[in-house]
């Protein structure tokens, strides 16, 4: 038998087992052959997932293909059917679903994916009264950014200054420098020898590349104390982490693109939402329900609930900490890359948020994926029969930078 969540029942299976009401009578009994009205009174029953026969004990290979590719397309209602990088990324999806189904993996029902109760939490602002800069307003006054950075700034700034300079900086703080080691030691770099010193990861990477490392690391520590009942924040950093590696792989494909501030770009492409959660919960519940119940991306559901989304609340944070501004440009028009001063910049971002969406259908994705205008695409020059192999390389280096990030 198999358990199956409602929403994916069809006329003619077979339940496996009883299915018994409150007060322990049989509802449905196993052998039961469902038809459409039966499962449309399972679904207005509120009953969440049921056991249906398969024959031989094991699902029919094309069950689990239809499976796989049901639900796959459940994320990627909102995006262009006819540019072929979505295309390329449904297909990775269900392919992986389909392996992830093999291995025993049980696709998660919708009751599943929403957001957990809040009602003990207030916002700081009501939706309608709390813009983009108020809200950074405030957070900047309870907290403030991270030192290190800044001081790596004004050195960098320094036309004196040298790559010894940067690196005493970087290792005044021990964390950081630890980490960035870990990173640029990981296989994710390739680098053939082991690198013991942060001055001989500059001489590799370069001062400024490493410096947009450090403040991907530096920012991680300033958001905290998110209300663990709104956000899985490790689930946050997942997704985080996964677009940064996507960035940085592709970055890597076009010519002359620097792969290590689009790394960082990607990891923090989602700062702004961090903002929203921390000072409007209940909002921020709101516009997550409704992304989900409608099947629209979160980012449409962001400006549908408050009026403005988590990229211009990005915007307004990243200027207030004098984010050098091809990388702020960078997330802040992740959704928009037509309205960026770099388009291509922007467009790198957004390919690897929607692949690090397609990359997490397979492993219980909440959201549907935000989508990209076959003119962005065009922009990368990306041959987009690459992007389910950079799936494959993302997996091995999401495996290798957890224990960096995520720990």
């Amino acid at each position: 038998m198999y358990r199956l969540c409602t929403e994916y029942l069809e006329p003619g299976m077979v339940l496996a087992k009883n299915l018994n009401g409150t007060d322990g009578s049989v509802l449905f009994a196993a052998g039961q052959e469902l038809d459409a009205e039966h499962i449309a009174t399972l679904r207005d029953m509120g009953v969440e997932q049921v056991f249906i026969r398969v024959p031989g004990n094991l699902p029919d290979p094309e069950f689990l293909d239809s499976l796989a590719v049901n639900h796959a397309r459940r994320f990627y209602f909102y995006v262009d059917a006819d540019n072929p990088a979505m295309e390329a990324l449904f297909n990775a999806s269900a392919r992986r679903t389909r392996a992830a189904l093999d291995q025993g993996w049980l696709i998660p029902c919708a009751d599943e994916l929403m957001a957990r109760n809040v009602e003990h939490l207030s916002d700081l602002f009501h939706k309608d009264a709390g813009l983009p800069q108020d809200i950074v307003d405030h957070e900047n006054e309870l907290a403030s950014f991270p030192d290190v950075y800044f001081r790596i700034k004004e050195v960098l700034d320094s036309p004196t200054s040298s790559a010894n300079d940067v690196a005493r900086v970087v290792e005044s703080d021990v964390a950081l420098s630890a980490k960035l080691l870990k990173l640029v030691n990981s296989p994710f770099y390739g680098l053939s020898a082991t690198v013991d010193s942060v001055a001989r990861a500059i001489s590799l990477v370069g001062a400024n590349e490493l410096s947009n490392l450090a403040l991907g690391i530096t920012a991680i520590n300033f958001f905290k104390d998110i209300p663990r009942e709104l956000m899985d924040m490790q689930t946050f950093w997942r997704h985080s982490l996964s677009c940064g590696i996507f960035a940085r792989l592709v970055a890597s494909r076009i010519p002359g693109l620097p792969p290590d501030r689009f790394f960082t770009a990607g990891l923090l492409h989602d700062a702004g939402r961090l903002i929203v959660f921390k000072n409007l919960p209940y909002a921020s519940v709101e516009a997550m329900l409704f992304a989900r119940h409608n099947m629209l991306p979160l980012v449409v559901a962001e400006r549908r609930v408050l009026g403005y989304d988590h990229a211009e609340v990005a915007w307004a944070l990243l200027n207030s900490w004098k984010f050098p501004e091809t990388l702020t440009a960078a997330i802040a028009f992740h959704h928009a890359p037509d309205l960026s001063p770099q388009p291509r910049d922007a467009a790198v971002v957004q390919l690897a948020d929607n692949l690090a969406h397609a990359a997490a259908v397979s492993e219980g994705g909440t959201y549907v994926l935000p989508g990209q205008e076959q003119e962005a695409t065009a922009l990368l020059g990306l041959d987009t029969g690459v992007l389910g192999k950079l799936m494959d390389i993302h997996d091995r280096s999401m495996a290798e930078l957890s224990s960096v990030f995520l720990r």
